[in-house]
């Protein structure tokens, strides 16, 4: 009797193939991408960032939400803004705004990249900029310069108080400009804290815009931002956060016409495993519902609706690619797949949060499978990956070949001459983490310094191209070289 597959291991267990990922002739592929070919022409480690993605989950959302506008009559308009801080690569800001999408900022830097999209021609002094996060003074006097050099659309929202007396200082526009507030979230139990650090007070606004924004004509108030850490999800907290702030909304409206904006910070989940279920829709009905039902009851007009997506725009787009090099025993339980980077500098956040990524096998969906956990090459003890989110381990085909001889004997396969040998079984085992795009480079810091000189992978690109319609790749980056880090370090001068 055969022994069951990895490949019937999955069918069994979820629903597959799924959006996006599919297998052929027992390779995976994403996106309709053959990952092989790639593997093939670049080798591993590598990092790949599939561009079509980024507009079909942009596409989505808008659809989404102007859907649920649609069914329930709501008055006001839909806004998609691109949260840069996810990805602040070119060529991933420029694909967005492809999208008719508007930006959020988080810091000073941000800013010098606004005035290069401009200078590059790829938005306008039209675009809609939502400045958010603690300002430093170098960030209030970067968003008064855009606003003063006639970016019309500008709108910096408040983390606190003072913020606002460097823009009235600052600010020099005949016209009024308009600013938003962030609200302090409550966070449920389990967080470290209570409250959210960024933000100002609910009970605090009120009191604030009479006294020192009311009545003044060089600013309105024309948003109120509201963020979630954990996003949007269908719980008590969350529904009780923003039912607090649609009602501090409709108190404002009746003494502030200017106001006409939420800004609903924190996005949708992404797939982090085949076992995902999140029901976008419905969300989205029931927010611009919600919104609906409390102006309605508080007899104000109905905002704008404002989403901003960092992780739900690009999240889905990326993957890391590994070769598994060796396998170890290390006792009568425990089977470690080494792979050929490290999990801390390609995927900080297994590390840093303990967050789960989407990770399956490019190849040998036909072999059996076992349970392993994964080790990186840097020498920390926390360099590993030993559960997925579903089922608190990883299943992976056994590695019968490869380049690394096993240090275990595995059962020896019968066949019948050697012909029977496949180049497919020569393989080493690949495997891919998917939907990594957002955010794990800027916290890993692309380039640099390393834990362990590890180098930064390769990155693969690949996009449309424009005149033909087909698939294409390119080499963004070769793997980081030891001459760089020695150069940063001081040995090469």
């Amino acid at each position: 009797m055969n022994k069951p597959t990895y490949h019937d291991l999955v069918n069994q267990t979820f629903d597959f193939p799924q959006e996006g990922l599919e297998v052929k002739d027992n390779y995976l592929h994403f996106n309709g991408l053959d990952i092989k070919k790639l593997i093939d022409k670049y080798g591993t480690p590598f990092k790949l960032t599939f561009l079509p993605k980024i507009g079909m989950q942009i596409n989505k959302a808008k659809k989404l939400f102007n859907d649920a506008i649609k069914k329930h009559r709501y008055e006001g308009n839909y806004y998609y803004c691109y949260c840069t801080k996810s990805s602040h690569f070119s060529f991933i800001v420029e694909e967005t705004l492809k999208h008719n999408v508007h930006i959020e900022t988080s810091f000073t830097y941000d800013i010098e990249i606004i005035k290069q999209l401009y200078r590059r021609r790829k938005i306008t002094k039209e675009t809609k900029i939502i400045c958010n996060g603690f300002k430093t003074k170098a960030y209030t006097r970067n968003i008064a310069k855009l606003i003063n050099d006639g970016f019309k659309n500008v709108t910096p929202v408040l983390d606190n108080m003072a913020e606002f007396e460097d823009y009235k200082k600052w600010i020099r526009s005949k016209d009024p400009v308009n600013i938003g507030i962030r609200i302090a979230t409550e966070e449920e139990p389990t967080f470290d804290f209570y409250t959210s650090r960024l933000g100002i007070r609910n009970k605090e606004v009120l009191e604030f815009y009479i006294d020192k924004i009311k009545g003044n004509s060089k600013f309105n108030l024309s948003m109120l931002h509201f963020f979630m850490n954990k996003g949007i999800k269908d719980d008590i907290y969350y529904w009780s956060e923003l039912s607090k702030v649609l009602h501090l909304y409709c108190q404002l409206k009746k003494i502030c016409p200017e106001l006409n904006a939420i800004n609903i910070g924190g996005g949708f989940p992404i797939k982090h495993s085949l076992g995902f279920d999140y029901d976008y829709a419905y969300m989205a009905n029931e927010i611009v519902s919600t919104i609906k039902k409390v102006c309605k009851a508080n007899k104000v007009a109905m905002p704008d609706i404002y989403t901003e997506f960092g992780s739900f725009t690009v999240g889905e787009s990326g993957a890391v690619i590994y070769s598994v090099l060796d396998e170890k025993m290390q006792n009568d339980r425990e089977i470690w797949y080494m792979i050929d980077s490290s999990f801390i500098t390609t995927l900080p956040d297994t590390w840093g949060i303990g967050e789960k990524f989407l990770l399956l096998p490019i190849n040998k969906w036909d072999k059996e499978y076992q349970e392993v956990h994964l080790g990186g090459l840097t020498c920390d003890s926390h360099d590993f990956y030993t559960s997925e989110e579903h089922i608190n381990a990883v299943f992976l085909p056994v590695n019968e070949k490869g380049n690394a001889a096993p240090v275990r004997e595995l059962p020896e396969k019968k066949v019948k001459n050697t012909k029977d040998t496949t180049e497919k079984d020569n393989e080493p085992l690949y495997i891919g983490f998917f939907h990594t795009g957002a955010y794990q480079d800027q916290l890993a810091g692309y380039g640099g310094i390393k834990h362990c000189m590890i180098p930064s992978p390769k990155h693969v690109v690949v996009e449309y191209n424009a005149k033909t319609g087909e698939l294409e790749d390119w080499l963004y980056a070769k793997e980081q070289s030891y001459q760089s880090m020695l150069k940063i370090l001081g040995y090469i001068r």
